[in-house]
């Protein structure tokens, strides 16, 4: 009885019903806005406008509870297809959960906003939540999300390499430039300045943005008034330093033409890996035929019928899968060709499957059974390997 249910929800045109209502719902959350008081030419006049406003944010209450209707709706048909423990094996799954949650609380609070006693304003948080919904659809979409996840893995060192920069550059300015006297009018005031460790840190934090950095250079030039203290003499115009060219020259030149741009090259060096050519296989694509294949068992059994890989394989771009743009003819080919053992009950296992699609993509002949066990061995340290890394 459930598998009409999960064939809808795992369907294409479900998927895109979805993505439309979050795509709609999204303009709805635009088209609010707050009404500014104006001084009408007639109480007849205000009291009009005020009621045509009214009815408008009525009506974009209305949409909303429309809005999430639907969206639990699509959270039930899913626990109903799926069964609530394979449901909530799912991140997305329990994501979409917590927004369901969190709209239809939302949207009873809204009714309750008369009562002073609740104060939970937050709340209106999920409805915008529902857009990284989007996310989970389209591989382009599931791509960029992996260079993003990829690419934490280098930053740490990048953010560490930059903090020392800051942190030797912050001690130097102190030294250096930490009695120049705040004057308001000019760049080194009470907000901008040497005196403390963290106000040099946000200083140059400014500077690396490229603000006025030049005008703060200048600032710290030679013969500056200085700030009076009682241990230490000093003249008034000897604060400052001729080095503050170099310093900061040098400062902008590390950090905005070297430093920040290895973050870019980290995350541009995971983009080149992750759409390089599609013959090379990776650990995204081993990610993709997960997610696909749990679609088609959500009971987690190892095992979907033969008739649903022809489908399956559609829906996974190439090189582990056909793609939607694969004729059918030559989808059904590379099926015979692929070879894959069928059990009693007419299914195929997931291990199975995946060898036989590698062998596929990289032009792997068929040979004696005892010569593909050594191979499929290979390939299984191989994918553990790239497993392991992901």
């Amino acid at each position: 009885n459930l598998i009409p249910s999960r064939r809808l929800v795992v369907s294409t045109p479900f998927e895109y019903f979805i993505m439309v209502m979050i795509a709609l719902n999204t303009l709805i959350l635009m088209m609010k806005y707050y009404r500014e008081e104006k001084k009408a030419s007639s109480a007849a006049t205000h009291d009009r406008e005020q009621q045509a406003y009214l009815n408008y944010c009525n009506t974009l209450i209305f949409l909303n509870s429309a809005f999430t209707v639907m969206f639990s709706i699509e959270c039930v048909l899913k626990i109903m297809a799926f069964g609530p423990k394979n449901y909530f094996r799912d991140p997305w799954n329990i994501f979409d959960f917590i927004t369901v949650i969190g709209s239809i609380t939302d949207v009873l609070v809204s009714e309750l906003q008369d009562s002073s006693f609740l104060s939970l304003g937050f709340l209106r948080l999920f409805r915008a939540a529902r857009l990284i919904k989007l996310l989970r659809q389209g591989y382009t979409i599931r791509i960029l999300l992996w260079t993003f996840i990829q690419s934490f893995k280098a930053l740490p060192y990048v953010c560490l390499l930059i903090a020392m920069l800051f942190f030797i550059y912050s001690i130097i300015g102190m030294q250096v430039f930490g009695n120049i006297k705040l004057i308001s009018e000019n760049q080194i005031n009470r907000h901008n300045n040497f005196q403390t460790f963290v106000n040099g840190l946000l200083l140059l934090f400014r500077c690396a943005t490229g603000e006025s950095w030049q005008e703060i250079m200048l600032a710290c030039d030679n013969n500056k008034l200085c700030e009076k203290d009682k241990d230490i003499e000093i003249k008034d115009f000897d604060c400052g330093s001729n080095l503050t060219y170099i310093y900061f020259v040098s400062f902008i030149f590390l950090c905005s033409f070297l430093m920040l741009n290895l973050f870019v090259a980290v995350i541009m060096d995971n983009f080149d890996y992750l759409t390089r050519d599609s013959s090379i296989l990776g650990p995204h694509h081993l990610d993709e035929y997960i997610r696909v294949w749990a679609e088609y068992d959500p009971g987690a059994t190892g095992r979907i019928h033969h008739s649903e890989m022809y489908e399956m394989l559609r829906n996974m771009e190439p090189p582990v899968g056909f793609g939607k743009k694969c004729p059918y003819r030559l989808a059904y080919r590379k099926l015979i060709r692929m070879n894959m053992p069928v059990d009693e009950n007419g299914t195929v296992h997931f291990t199975t499957t995946l060898f036989a699609l590698i062998r596929e993509s990289l032009n792997i002949k068929m040979s004696t059974a005892e010569y593909m066990d050594i191979k499929d061995m290979e390939l299984r340290q191989t994918i553990a390997k790239c497993a392991s890394t992901a």
